[in-house]
């Protein structure tokens, strides 16, 4: 994984793209090299991920556009699916994955970020989907995962013109979760990390089946979705030590992700 690194610390994962002479820009080789690094993650000791960027001025600011320049047709839509299918790896991956976003989030960056289940980002962050300036649509999601993140209208009207907004107007639309110094970031993020990393482990990723599942169908159907994971949980080693320690009035001894 010439172009992504994976550290582990405890029950964190760190993924860290690792182009900062081109600001993390997301070429075929860094695209295979992120799922390389997602299908390595051990499920059984990790607990939740960190996704960021390397340097301090980009997440990732967008596809390469060098790359893309001279595709054709059918090398465009390829080169989309590509991206598609490894953001929607991420957005369906059992770990919950938070976006660590370190500076500019433009077009596939900004697209990476929302498959990320939580964003987090310093208040020198810069979002936006500019494709329109270059000719081309958002080709990894962003049309789909944007409106359902922000709403219709802002989505269309950042499409639309390609302006950029920054942390604070993101945070204000929801395209975040919150804003921090950008010397404070990784801090916070590993902060939230460990505290989802400290809960039930099954638990936490049920919760994140029934909602990634659960919005994509009626509500009688999504019902029925958290119905069966609730029931789930209770097959679990962790459910009883959870309600063992609330009834006993301890603190947990450790859950042990089964």
């Amino acid at each position: 994984m010439g172009f992504v690194t994976f550290e582990q610390k405890g029950a964190i994962g760190i993924v860290t793209i690792d182009r900062p002479k081109a600001l993390n820009a997301l070429n075929s080789a860094v695209l295979a090299d992120l799922e390389a690094a997602f299908d390595g993650v051990d499920q059984e000791t990790v607990r939740c991920i960190l996704l960021t960027g390397a340097g301090e001025k980009s997440f990732v600011a967008g596809a390469d556009i060098a790359e893309m320049s001279n595709l054709t047709r059918e090398e465009g839509e390829a080169f989309a699916k590509k991206g598609v299918d490894i953001f929607r790896k991420i957005e369906t991956f059992p770990i919950p994955v938070i976006a660590v976003i370190n500076g500019y989030a433009l077009g596939g960056g900004c697209e990476l970020a929302m498959s990320c289940d939580i964003r987090l980002c310093a208040d020198t962050a810069v979002f936006g989907q500019p494709e329109v300036g270059l000719g081309i649509t958002p080709g990894f999601s962003g049309t789909q995962r944007l409106p359902r993140i922000v709403g219709m209208g802002k989505a269309k009207e950042m499409i639309y013109t390609g302006k950029n907004i920054k942390a604070d107007e993101a945070y204000r639309v929801g395209l975040v979760n919150a804003v921090y110094p950008a010397e404070e970031l990784m801090a916070q993020a590993e902060k939230m990390a460990a505290r989802i990393a400290g809960n039930a482990p099954i638990a936490v990723r049920a919760s994140k089946k029934a909602i990634n599942d659960g919005l994509q169908v009626d509500m009688d159907q999504a019902i029925v979705i958290e119905e069966k994971l609730f029931g789930s949980c209770f097959e679990t080693e962790d459910q009883k030590e959870g309600m063992a320690a609330f009834v006993e009035k301890r603190k947990v001894t450790g859950f042990k992700n089964c």
